[in-house]
């Protein structure tokens, strides 16, 4: 999937409602995370993270780079650029923005803001990036076209207190990608299957 195709989908009426985890706290704390698209420009990629296996929360799983708001942030989009330059050394000034999603509020209190941004030129992941190890083991690309394709998720229903809510699988070669991760992810899948008549 190409930047065109992308856009001429992601810039209508936001199709997908709501996603959240369940159940999730009425008070919650701001945050934010890049969903950084990778050039080749003819099958783009998204970055994805693995939290080092130290780490005292989530640790081992995929994420987007990103983290809570700070007073000093000019607002999420920078908190969602400062995060990726401090975990994975993504220079801020590489990406351009693109938009972003609707707040994903997830049970661990956080309301999170999903940032859309392309980097126009490719960077080479093991020599362009400089990762903080004390927060990430790794960082990969999956083809945003695995992503916005439905068929490759799957869900488990899971009950708390008498309410049953779906949590999203994705399986890419030897990494499965879930949680909130995949809630962010598979919402904005749900928009582009919403339109997929008009591509």
């Amino acid at each position: 999937m190409n930047e065109k195709t992308f856009l001429s989908t992601f810039h209508l009426p936001w199709a997908a409602g709501p996603a959240h985890d369940f159940p999730y706290p009425i008070e919650s704390r701001p945050a934010a995370v890049l969903i950084c698209l990778q050039p080749p420009f003819d099958d783009l990629q998204v970055l994805f993270t693995e939290r080092a296996s130290h780490l005292t929360h989530h640790a081992g799983q995929i994420s987007f780079p990103g983290g809570k708001y700070e007073q000093s942030d000019d607002g999420l989009i920078a908190t969602a650029l400062r995060e990726a330059e401090e975990e994975i050394g993504l220079n801020a000034n590489d990406v351009r923005i693109l938009g972003t999603l609707p707040e994903y509020k997830t049970i661990s209190g956080f309301t999170v803001l999903p940032v859309v941004g392309i980097l126009d030129q490719c960077l080479c992941l093991d020599k362009d990036l400089n990762i903080d190890r004390n927060e990430v083991s790794r960082v990969f690309q999956v083809p945003l076209a695995h992503l916005m394709n439905k068929s490759q998720y799957f869900t488990h229903e899971v009950k708390r207190k008498n309410y049953s809510f779906p949590v999203y699988f994705i399986q890419y070669e030897n990494d499965v990608i879930w949680g909130a991760t995949a809630g962010m992810t598979a919402a904005l899948c749900k928009h582009f299957d919403a339109y997929k008549h008009i591509r």
